[in-house]
């Protein structure tokens, strides 16, 4: 049978296993029964495996024509979101966390994917590299993983690579999409304390007083990105936290405020870090009192090689029909460490529709909710997307 068929055959065990996952979550680096149930499902598959020492990832190499030496990495996140799940489902978690990014379904989709692979294994002109990274959710997982060496498992630098995403909302169900170029925005996170001089409520003249001065600043901000940057390459600041005082009465010593900061390429995020430093400064002077600032640096931009972008869309149409495929007019404002890999080898990004047939995707719960709900028939094509995509890509390379 195909690839595609034999995926479909296994779809209750991918079911199985996504629901496995999804129960009892775990967040962060360190995702010990995830592993475990990992590791379970690639044993006897003929795989070379091995764990992080820095977390609990699984790198696992699959081994093709001996006569290759080329190589095409697929990846999958496996951590959970520190999430109180609403769903209501019959398999919800009750631990506090929650699979509210999909990841779940990434692990099961991977997973599926070896076994397809090792089924197929007479197809492979070349080693595939399978990454089971902990820790996209904030904690940089991927970058960990590049520094224990993943891109380099098979025993040379991956040629390309290859990873996938599922939403709850936004598409309808079953698409896949992706661009060429930037795909998602680089995020930094901005922490700013604002500090004066506390004193009573009535007598503002006697002290200096920090609030007005960091809600100025919150303001300037949005001015700042709306009038400081191009409409084209642009830059979002959106302020989370914000913190002062303790009686309504009483002028605080401090203020402080968090923001998510991001941008669409390199040199856009090079001059929001220096023009929030020079404005905040500047207000701060202006109001008497001093500002810290730290703006520190999370994901880059995501940019898939326009090329690979085009494979991925070709296979997609071959293998489901021309009108699944749909190429985004602009990047997604989420954030991604698979923007690591890519820094070193060309590949590509696909997002897939989770959405419930039934539901509305213009106004299902989007990842990251409590209410996110994802469907689990999308997960044999998943799978068989990842499959054919190493089999087709060494193919290429031949």
């Amino acid at each position: 049978m195909s690839i595609v068929e034999d995926a479909r055959e296994m779809s209750g065990e991918l079911v199985r296993l996504r629901r496995h996952l999804h129960r009892e979550p775990e967040v962060g680096l360190q995702l010990p029964r995830t592993q475990d149930s990992v590791l379970a499902e690639l044993d006897g598959l003929g795989l070379e495996v091995r764990t992080g020492g820095q977390c609990t990832s699984v790198t696992a190499v699959l081994r093709g024509s001996a006569q290759s030496q080329r190589t095409v990495l697929l990846r999958a996140d496996m951590d959970a979101l520190p999430v109180h799940e609403r769903t209501g489902l019959d398999y919800a978690s009750t631990n506090g966390a929650m699979h509210a990014c999909g990841h779940d379904l990434h692990t099961a989709m991977l997973t599926g994917a070896a076994r397809l692979l090792s089924q197929h294994r007479d197809r492979l002109a070349g080693d595939v590299v399978l990454m089971f990274q902990p820790g996209e959710e904030g904690y940089d997982g991927a970058g960990t993983m590049i520094d224990e060496g993943v891109l380099d498992a098979a025993g040379r630098r991956a040629d390309t690579a290859y990873a996938m995403h599922v939403f709850s909302s936004a598409a309808p169900h079953g698409k896949f999409v992706s661009r060429p170029g930037a795909a998602l925005s680089a995020s930094d996170e901005l922490k700013v304390v604002v500090r004066g001089a506390g004193g009573h409520g009535s007598a503002p003249h006697r002290a200096h007083d920090p609030v007005p001065a960091m809600a100025e600043m919150i303001t300037g901000l949005q001015t700042m990105v709306g009038r400081r940057f191009d409409i084209f390459d642009p830059v979002v600041v959106t302020v989370g936290t914000v913190r002062a005082g303790t009686a309504h009465n009483v002028i605080p010593d401090t203020a402080e405020f968090g923001a998510t900061v991001r941008s669409f390429s390199a040199d856009a995020r090079a001059r929001v870090r220096a023009l929030t430093e020079e404005l905040l400064h500047g207000i701060a002077a202006a109001h008497g009192v001093t500002v810290d600032v730290e703006l520190a640096e999370g994901y880059p931009v995501t940019v898939t090689d326009a090329a690979e972008t085009g494979f991925v869309a070709a296979t997609i149409a071959e293998l489901f029909g021309d009108t699944r495929y749909e190429e985004l007019a602009n990047p997604l404002g989420g954030s991604e460490d698979f923007s690591r890999v890519l820094q070193h080898v060309p590949g590509g990004f696909v997002g897939l529709s989770a959405v419930p047939p039934e539901a509305d995707p213009r106004t299902a719960p989007y990842n990251h909710s409590p209410l996110a709900v994802y469907d689990d028939s999308v997960l044999a094509e998943g799978a068989a997307l990842y499959a054919e995509l190493a089999v087709r890509r060494l193919m290429l390379h031949e």
